[in-house]
């Protein structure tokens, strides 16, 4: 019989603290989706999917309830789901990068800072990426860890403590059952492994609408369109009070532009078309994360990669898990069960979201207006930050969800005004 294990408590990282590192995203479409369309195209398909496998199987991560894998994607019926995961150890390569969070009494245990599930539907193919808090308090399950003991369940923790307690099965197993969503697919990636993917690509162009100047991370940009890469796209990622109200929601929102940003490029000739950087990135980005085992099949791989790599950029949308404040700690979220059922309702029946919420001066991120290309005379079509009547097959989200689609230009809200 498995032995129980008891959580311990962790510190409450909110406040004035410093913010731990959300490094999730750049694995988004990289580890995963781009190591991928690389074996897909190219002539030495056979050897790099070999090598491929020999790197991501090395400590791989059983999830519980996993279903068999089906050798073809298109037997998905509703499409599959992937959750990438962002955690903050310090690996002693960087470790000294990150002062306190490191070395400090703050520095003990792995908290699962950054989550992000992304939903791929079936044809016609869209992707949905929803970020949750890392503090969102909700009921976290028994989970097993990997030598086999089980941990108690929880009825009201921080998301953020589901990975100390079991690893990347524990976090997948607490998203499901929250979302209702069948995960087939995990992979989490470490500070190290955002510094070393972003270097690999080239950096990311981020947008400041206004300066940020952030010394709880160390960042200090001026507004403008910068390329980040290494520790600054880290610094960038990680920054809280920088930008918006400070809090983690903001910061989420901030993230949410360096993706659609990166999701560009992938996609674009710049990646996808020079063979010999998507071979470095694929070997960088699986290098540099864990995964499920139901990721170790380089097959596999290659075909999520032709499963998005097609998906027009407005059908790529980064959305936010619609939150309260919690009762009874102003620094937590619970989750507003009735607009994320709306969501998920929609997300699973494949229609086109649009988003309603109409960014203000607490958000980390200001929607740019796009330049007009109607003629004089004609009838400007809405923009993204106007609220059309939704047609068939369009589902208008709650106000209260925060989001946008790779197709728009976000800023950073920038804490310098």
């Amino acid at each position: 019989m498995s032995a129980k294990i008891r959580r311990r408590k962790t510190v409450a990282r909110h406040g004035q603290l410093r913010t731990p590192g959300p490094l999730g995203q750049i694995l988004k479409i990289i580890g995963i989706a781009m190591a991928v369309v690389l074996v897909s195209g190219v002539s030495v398909a056979a050897f790099v999917a070999s090598d491929l496998l020999n790197t991501a199987t090395a400590d791989a991560v059983e999830l519980e309830g996993q279903k068999p894998v089906p050798p073809d994607l298109g037997e998905y019926e509703g499409g599959f789901d992937l959750l990438l995961v962002g955690t903050d150890n310090c690996e002693q390569k960087y470790a000294h990068l990150f002062g306190d969070r490191c070395s400090g009494p703050d520095s003990e245990g792995t908290l699962n800072d950054v989550n992000i599930l992304m939903h791929v539907s079936e044809e016609p193919r869209r992707i949905t990426a929803v970020s949750f808090p890392r503090d969102l308090m909700l009921p976290i399950p028994e989970c097993t860890r990997e030598d086999g003991s089980t941990t108690y369940a929880m009825s009201k923790q921080p998301l953020n403590s589901a990975y100390m307690d079991a690893g990347l099965n524990c976090v997948a197993k607490t998203i499901s059952e929250l979302t209702g969503q069948d995960i087939e697919f995990a992979a989490s990636v470490t500070f190290g492994g955002v510094i070393e993917i972003t270097d690999a690509i080239g950096g990311v162009d981020v947008c400041l609408a206004t300066p940020i100047k952030d010394r709880y991370t160390g960042l200090d940009m001026e507004a403008g369109t910068h390329t980040v890469k290494g520790l600054e796209a880290l610094q960038f990622l990680r920054t809280r009070h920088g930008v918006g109200d400070g809090s983690d929601l903001g910061r989420i929102g901030n993230q949410q532009q360096y993706m659609s940003s990166l999701a560009r490029k992938l996609i674009s000739g710049e990646v996808l078309g020079n063979v010999p950087v998507m071979l470095r990135l694929a070997h960088t980005a699986l290098s540099n994360l864990e995964a499920s085992t139901s990721l170790t099949n380089p097959t596999t791989l290659v075909q999520i990669g032709l499963a998005v790599k097609d998906v027009p950029f407005e059908d790529i949308v980064f959305l936010q898990y619609p939150t309260f404040e919690d009762p009874a700690d102003v620094n937590k979220v619970v989750p507003d069960y009735d607009s994320s059922t709306i969501m998920w309702d929609a997300i699973n029946a494949n229609k086109q979201l649009q988003v309603t919420h109409q960014n203000t001066s607490n958000d980390g991120v200001v929607i740019e207006d796009q330049p007009s290309t109607e003629e004089p005379g004609e009838t400007a079509t809405p923009t993204p930050t106007e609220t059309a009547a939704p047609s068939d097959g369009v589902e208008a989200l709650p106000d209260n969800i925060k989001g946008n689609s790779a197709a728009q230009q976000t800023c950073s809200n920038g804490n310098i005004r």
